[in-house]
């Protein structure tokens, strides 16, 4: 197994290295590639470990490059400067404008693949590419030039913008729904009879989670926990939509991301508005620091602003 002073070095870690180097301030570098600063820390630690030497000298108030640094600036940045330079002239030797997007999987499926044709019939010179994961990818790739995350206040680099807010509900097929209605399936009227009903979980560890349980839905009603029937344990968000839509149980759903199908009756909330809970996550737009002045980008990022606006207003978010 190689060593890690053997191993290549992350081009992430060179651009926060780089970075220090021209400010010598954490805050101003964070601010920069719109990560925190415990970020910037861990990822010059790395880069530290790896070569064997230390870059900067950390003071109270102030940070210094040490010689080892300065040797390796020399050959970083300008080798920077010419990666930016090819992916700029690749990029416009094709002939077409284009912008990346990173997202989880989820949110793609859910809220931006269903829009992204009005786009695109608006700005058909535009190429779109979605990376869609759920691995938080760092703005640092000259390949990327926005995300679309999911995270709380606290969590949302420096120039993120909110697009909107979490709301969930229980959901349900118009199907299943209708069953209920004519008495061929359990009664659906109040939190309790959830007990004789598939009840669809998000099975993740990502602490995120807890706010997605029916556990957690349950105290927020001030309703006692049930045992459904029977579990449908799922990874994903659009996971549990599709098993709602297909009348395979309850699913707690995210509002933002389903309303379009609850406007069209596709999907029920049987316990009305009053079943929604909120959580202490949103939705974030971030747009990174070296695709800001390109018009294609500025573009798109308005579209989502308006589109987040729609959906703001579907969901009866006040606004902020």
């Amino acid at each position: 197994m190689n060593s890690p002073r053997h191993r290549s070095l992350s081009l992430g870690n060179l651009r926060a290295f780089e970075a220090l180097a021209r400010r010598l301030s954490f805050s101003e570098v964070a601010d920069e590639l719109h990560v925190t600063q415990s970020a910037i820390s861990r990822q010059i630690k790395t880069l530290e470990d790896e070569l064997g030497a230390p870059l900067f000298v950390r003071g109270t108030r102030h940070v210094h490059i040490t010689p080892h640094g300065q040797t390796l600036l020399r050959v970083v940045q300008p080798w920077l400067t010419q990666l930016d330079a090819g992916v700029r002239q690749i990029r416009s030797q094709r002939g077409r404008q284009r912008v990346s997007v990173t997202t989880f999987a989820s949110f793609a499926s859910l809220w931006l693949l269903p829009r992204m044709e009005a786009f695109q019939k608006a700005h058909p010179d535009i190429d779109l590419r979605v990376s869609a994961h759920d691995r938080v990818e760092e703005l640092d790739d000259p390949e990327l030039d926005m995300a679309l995350r999911y995270c709380s206040r606290a969590q949302a680099p420096a120039g993120a913008v909110r697009l909107f807010g979490e709301i969930l509900t229980p959901v349900v097929s118009r199907q299943l729904m209708e069953q209920v209605r004519q008495g061929h399936a359990p009664p659906l009227s109040q939190p309790a009879d959830l007990a004789e009903h598939t009840l669809a979980e998000e099975d993740d560890d990502k602490v995120s989670t807890e706010y997605l349980t029916w556990r957690h839905w349950f105290a927020q009603r001030q309703a006692p926990a049930v045992q459904p029937r029977r579990w449908l344990h799922l990874n994903f968000t659009y996971q549990q939509v599709q098993a709602a839509l297909a009348g395979q149980g309850v699913a707690l759903a995210r509002v933002a991301l389903v309303a379009e199908a609850l406007e069209r009756g596709e999907l029920v909330e049987p316990f009305g508005p009053g079943g929604r809970i909120g959580s202490p996550y949103a939705y974030w737009l971030i747009v990174a620091a070296a695709s800001q002045a390109r018009s294609e980008v500025r573009q798109f990022a308005a579209w989502i602003e308006q589109q987040a606006a729609v959906t703001r207003a579907a969901v009866g978010e006040v606004e902020r």
